[in-house]
């Protein structure tokens, strides 16, 4: 006897899939920002860039020099973003339509951030394909669908964010010196931006994906939050396995 669970409905499943026009757009606008970013973005400081990266790395050891608090949070709010689109991509946004996988382009993103994710944004086809019943409790799902997973996503992003916010209106300033001149720090903090941009829209396709919509509308403009939104939003979903209403639970018997 065989098992598999659907993220979405008979009607859902008999879509055709996404107008392939937002995918163009998609193309255009990463193709833009592949040549903003190698072209025109500021790069005024690239030994001092070199230098930030490996403070930020711990390659450096303690110089005396403090790093600039809003800095050192970007960066390592940076590193939570791959963990929150992972648990927002697997399993409901996966693409059922052409044989793309989505796990490639989340490991780049570890590296590469939105613009490793815009090329699957653009690859993506609706809706996701069943997952198996025993799927759930393997890896890497039982981990993404983890609350303790979330759950430490959104204290460590309030925590950075805090630590940001409680900086100086100097320290801000600084900041936004070096991202008028550091080509690292300007790429980094526009891959911020878009990754915040982009998280409500795959918020929503999850919040659907599970038929939670309809109490958990409420989050959606909560999404609009950088990474604290999302965060919260993947703290109160409910578990695919909680939800025998939302999805289809085939079996084949064997004679």
């Amino acid at each position: 006897m065989g098992q598999d669970k659907r993220l979405s409905d008979n009607n859902s499943n008999n879509k055709e899939g996404r107008d392939w026009t937002t995918s163009i757009l998609l193309f255009v606008l990463w193709g833009a920002l592949m040549y903003y970013v190698f072209n025109l973005t500021p790069d005024q400081t690239p030994s001092r860039d070199m230098y930030f990266l490996k403070k930020l790395l711990n390659l450096k050891g303690d110089d005396g020099f403090k790093m600039n608090e809003v800095l050192v949070s970007l960066w390592y709010i940076m590193g939570l973003w791959p963990l929150v689109y992972s648990m927002l991509l697997l399993p409901t946004g996966r693409s059922s339509k052409n044989n793309i996988p989505t796990w490639p382009f989340l490991v780049l993103s570890c590296f590469g951030g939105a613009y490793a994710l815009l090329p699957y944004f653009v690859l993506w086809s609706p809706p996701p394909p069943p997952v198996e019943e025993n799927e759930l409790g393997k890896w890497p799902l039982n981990f993404l669908e983890s609350k303790l997973t979330a759950g430490v996503s959104l204290a460590a992003g309030i925590g950075l964010i805090i630590y940001a916010g409680l900086a100086n209106a100097d320290i801000w300033r600084e900041f936004y010196q070096y991202f008028r001149e550091s080509k690292f720090i300007h790429i980094t903090t526009l891959d911020f931006t878009l990754l915040s941009a982009f998280a409500p829209f795959w918020v929503y396709n999850d919040m659907t994906a599970r038929k939670w919509y309809g109490k958990g509308f409420w989050l959606l403009p909560l999404s609009l939050v950088p990474l604290i939104g999302p965060a919260l939003y993947l703290v109160l979903r409910p578990s695919l396995s909680d939800l025998p209403v939302t999805v289809t639970t085939t079996t084949t018997e064997q004679n």
